[in-house]
């Protein structure tokens, strides 16, 4: 969720439904179920995205399950300096320049508009790399290939349910956004502290213990289903 208020994905999502339903705003609001459609879609796009990069990152922890343990430090190295640069402590150019595609024409259809999901989730603006990082990071820390998914699945969940009620009620979104607006540069910081701490827990390994203690408390039948 924290990617989906950072400050350029935000403003741009009116943007990006209008462009994906081939609609103007005002036929969004009136054209609900066509917009929740296009809107499924949109998000089914980048989350296959995700979910493969999830797939990949565990897969790669998998392969250098010797080397764990320094892999959670130095990925939690990786996280602070993340968590750093979303606090504004440094700039990096890197994350300065927009990365994604500029798809001019969408194809027509809803194949169009999953299309244009799957370049959203594959080259979107560097906006969202720290806290997406973040997690392919702590995801092949894990080493563990259904653990990944799930972390990334939890991810593209932020992303997309605000997208899809975005989507059904324009009008209140766009009431909503502009109270948020001017507030948007605590939401950066927010999650920089978020991701220090969590990069602080890595590099001391007292993430793991937190995580084994936290099984420990949860009952038997909700952990047999999880």
């Amino acid at each position: 969720m924290a990617s989906f208020l950072s400050p350029c994905v935000l403003p741009l999502i009116p943007s990006y439904i209008t462009f994906i339903t081939g609609m103007t705003l005002d036929d969004v609001q009136r054209s609900r179920r066509v917009a929740l459609v296009h809107a499924l879609l949109f998000v089914l796009g980048f989350s296959l995205i995700f979910l493969a990069l999830g797939a990949s990152a565990t897969l790669l922890g998998r392969l250098l399950v010797t080397y764990r343990v320094w892999i959670s430090r130095v990925g939690g190295v990786l996280v602070l300096a993340f968590g750093l640069y979303l606090l504004g402590v440094f700039n990096l150019g890197a994350f300065s320049r927009e990365r994604r595609f500029h798809v001019t024409d969408k194809p027509l259809g809803y194949l169009g508009t999953l299309v244009v999901g799957i370049a959203f989730g594959a080259g979107w603006t560097p906006c969202i790399g720290p806290i997406l990082g973040s997690i392919l990071t702590y995801a092949a820390s894990q080493g563990d290939l259904s653990r990944g998914v799930v972390l990334l699945g939890a991810y593209s969940l932020g992303l997309a349910i605000p997208f899809v009620l975005a989507a059904v009620a324009m009008e209140r979104f766009l009431s909503a956004f502009s109270v948020l607006k001017s507030r948007m540069v605590w939401v950066n910081r927010l999650s920089g502290a978020v991701l220090v701490v969590v990069a602080l827990l890595m590099i001391t390994n007292y993430l793991v213990v937190i995580t084994n203690a936290m099984q420990g408390w949860t009952p038997d039948f909700l952990r047999n289903v999880l």
